[in-house]
């Protein structure tokens, strides 16, 4: 934080794990809503996680309407805070938001193409809600530039959106690598559907371990199952189950890298540009060691659901915190999708 502060001219830096309990939230109450509807919609199940840029520029413009039905409609953690940044942050600064100049730090390439999407612009400010997109890897290469050495640089406490804090909290979500969606999902809708609380989540690792299920059981039956997909081969198979017609999940958290968001192409590399597996495992080790914070327990997001955004079923919601995903029509084959 003070390198970004000193040397790049950044008034505030935000940890965007708020944006991610408004994301987790929204997921888990369309899937309990979808999972009812289940009977009456032939879309409503199954639902596919969205917030991976690089899944969705593939579902959009290779499987098109076999998918883009299924594709929960909750921004991405990155969109939401591009919507609290320059509609809650904004109007708590007395400034429009073609005033503020929202930059992402992200370890993924793909979410310089989403903060490009049409329906995450502003018409009437002629304003995105992300104005730029900087990799993990980029980052570091600035400070390369500029002769920075992480040895030189202090840590600093981030921001806050919130007037009565004077620093924000880094916290992390519970489950795997990249927000926890499944285990968030798995949990909220275990107890909403079928009265159960479910501490710990098992998973079963199938073909490989970036494919892995969840299931629920009750009275003898599997009431819910999930699944973890990371990665174009465990995608692929994926759709050709859905093809097929052989598609048992009700849920899947769809991750376009292998392992994860931690080890996405934006990340920093070797100098033969594969991934640095050092580097990983220590990314690993110290994002374990942040603590956990359930979304539901955040007293902040519950009370902008009611002052900001007019309570958790009003229009604003949907208009906030929600988007669609359609068919892309445009001659663009699965060679072009590359990850």
């Amino acid at each position: 934080c003070s390198f970004l502060l000193a040397s790049l001219g950044v008034h505030y830096v935000f940890d965007t794990t708020i944006a991610a309990d408004f994301s987790i939230l929204e997921s888990q109450r369309e899937f309990v809503q979808r999972y009812q509807r289940r009977n009456q919609e032939e879309h409503a199940l199954p639902m596919f996680a969205s917030a991976c840029p690089g899944w969705i520029r593939y579902a959009e413009r290779v499987l098109t309407n076999l998918v883009t039905s299924h594709i929960c409609t909750a921004k991405s953690p990155q969109q939401i805070m591009g919507s609290l940044v320059k509609g809650y942050f904004a109007r708590q600064q007395n400034l429009s938001p073609d005033k503020i100049f929202h930059v992402v730090v992200a370890p993924c390439y793909d979410k310089k193409l989403e903060a490009l999407r049409e329906d995450f612009y502003t018409a009437l400010y002629n304003s995105p809600e992300v104005d730029c997109v900087l990799t993990s890897g980029e980052i570091v290469q600035i400070m390369e530039q500029k002769n920075v050495s992480m040895k030189d640089v202090t840590e600093v406490a981030v921001d806050t959106l919130f007037d009565d804090l004077k620093e924000g909290d880094v916290v992390r979500h519970d489950g795997k690598r990249s927000d926890g969606y499944l285990e968030h999902i798995f949990k909220h809708a275990a107890k909403e559907l079928f009265g159960m609380d479910v501490k710990e989540i098992t998973y079963k690792a199938l073909k490989n371990k970036d494919f892995q299920e969840v299931t629920l059981e009750k009275d003898g039956e599997t009431v819910l199952r999930f699944a973890a997909a990371y990665g174009f081969r465990n995608i692929q198979n994926m759709v050709l189950k859905l093809k097929k017609g052989k598609f048992l999940y009700h849920f899947v958290e769809v991750l376009a890298c292998p392992g994860g968001c931690l080890n996405g192409k934006g990340q920093a590399q070797t100098e033969d540009g594969k991934p640095d597996r050092a580097l990983l495992a220590q990314m690993e080790e110290v994002y374990t060691a942040i603590p956990v914070r359930l979304p539901e327990t955040n007293v902040h997001v519950q009370r902008m659901y009611q002052d900001w955004l007019e309570g958790m079923d009003s229009r604003k919601v949907q208009d906030t915190l929600h988007t669609t995903y359609s068919a892309v029509n445009q001659s663009t084959s699965s060679l072009d999708i590359k990850w």
